[in-house]
């Protein structure tokens, strides 16, 4: 097997055309014939597709929003190429097949089929983009579509990889390219086996260059990020951050199951049954040496602070005078799975079960819809959900502060609350 690397870069990184130069420049030194280049949509692409597909599901007008999205992608090749290239008919081309696409009757039935469908649109258009950038900088290499390779079932909006096939692809058809030249390719997208579009969660981006790693047994990847590493917090949110200068696999996996956004929750798990190293680097100061996840032999104690935004909190009661057993716990669990929800959080007293699950189009409401006939049913929306991991009584004090909580739950090492945001 070839010793490849993959390099990874988010949509913060590629957000503009300056940042596409300097992605150029990134991979100028550091380019070998054997690397993949893993790319997301570009800036808020992501976001404004899904406005366009909530526009269409409630039967507004959305033709200015495309109008706008396809206007956004050509001033950055504006400023990119030449008014001769290809890529600006490309691009125009590209947007009118989304134009068809879109044409489809949309509801609560098929909405994730569809999504899939057209959220995969942001990240063809930056590869494709990227990669004609990249060649007119002699930086030479290819283009493939994720799809050939990253197999899935169709589970929509939240797949499963086919590891099998997967492998059986990448060593296929991804080897002999690599060979030859680097490959731009996409994250988030595959597809299963009728064809059809699927996507590997929201910022599956990183879980892609993890899967297309593992298969390839590469030496390392990269994660390009608008951060100096992986910080204790989201420096947005809280002053003082510490870098992790290493961090070990199992202690990352955890922050990410908690919902650190450095990266994405499937990340870690193929990297590490291979012992592949991670590198997690600013796009913004590349000479630094950020983070490096791999096998460390000392247990981190410094606290991590993990916020989750557009948090629901869902309480469902017993009404028959009845206790909580494993059956209520059962029947809740298998719909929550039918349903691709995960629980964030977790309580259970003597007459009723608390879950907190990531707010879902639709998906709430088939939920109480399934089991509203056994339980009674309440919740609260636009929550937050914190978690404190290597908690101290100082820390926990300070973020109670001036806040609202619903639930909270205290063990060893980490502490968790659900609250509204502050104002």
């Amino acid at each position: 097997m070839l010793k490849t690397f993959v390099f990874k870069f988010g949509g913060a990184s590629v957000k503009d055309a300056e940042s596409i130069k300097n992605l150029s420049r990134i991979l100028y030194n550091r380019l070998r014939n054997h690397t993949v280049i893993v790319v997301s949509a570009m800036g808020k692409t992501t976001n404004a597709l899904e406005v366009i597909l909530e526009k269409k599901l409630l039967g507004e007008d959305y033709s200015l929003n495309i109008t706008n999205l396809m206007g956004f992608h050509l001033e950055i090749c504006k400023d990119l190429f030449d008014t001769a290239h290809s890529i600006h008919y490309q691009i125009e081309n590209h947007f009118i097949q989304l134009s068809r696409e879109l044409q489809q009757d949309l509801n609560r039935d098929n909405f994730d089929q569809i999504y899939d469908e057209v959220i995969a649109n942001g990240e063809l258009l930056a590869t494709r983009i990227i990669q004609e950038y990249l060649c007119t900088q002699n930086i030479f290499c290819l283009w493939q579509d994720a799809r050939e390779l990253i197999h899935s079932n169709s589970d929509y909006r939240f797949a499963t990889v086919d590891w099998k096939i997967t492998s059986q692809k990448i060593k296929k058809q991804l080897v002999p390219l690599l060979e030859k030249f680097p490959v731009v390719t996409q994250g988030f997208i595959a597809r299963e086996k009728n064809g059809r579009t699927t996507t590997l969660g929201r910022e599956g981006s990183d879980f892609s260059a993890a899967i297309l790693a593992a298969c390839l047994h590469a030496r390392s990847v990269t994660i390009w990020k608008d951060v100096e590493g992986v910080l204790n917090a989201d420096p947005k949110r809280f002053p003082n951050t510490v870098k992790f200068d290493e961090l070990d696999y199992q202690e990352a996996a955890e922050l990410t199951y908690y919902g650190a956004s450095v990266i994405h929750p499937k990340t870690i798990k193929p990297l590490a049954n291979l012992s592949i190293p991670l590198y997690v680097k600013s796009f913004l100061e590349p000479h630094k040496s950020g983070t490096i996840i791999h096998k460390v032999p000392y247990t981190n104690s410094i606290p991590c602070i993990v916020v989750k935004d557009e948090q629901v909190l869902v309480s469902f009661k017993v009404t028959d005078f009845s206790f909580i057993d494993e059956g209520h716990i059962h029947q809740v669990y298998a719909n929550l799975k039918l349903l691709k929800l995960k629980v964030n959080m977790l309580q259970i007293s003597a007459i009723s079960i608390s879950i907190v699950i990531d707010k879902q189009l639709f998906k709430l409401e088939k939920l109480i819809e399934i089991l509203k006939e056994q339980f009674e049913i309440r919740y609260n929306e636009s929550l937050q959900l914190l978690t404190v991991k290597n908690h101290n009584p100082e820390i926990i004090e300070e973020l109670m502060k001036h806040r609202e909580v619903f639930m909270e739950q205290v063990t060893r090492s980490t502490f968790q609350m659900v609250t509204k945001p502050l104002q």
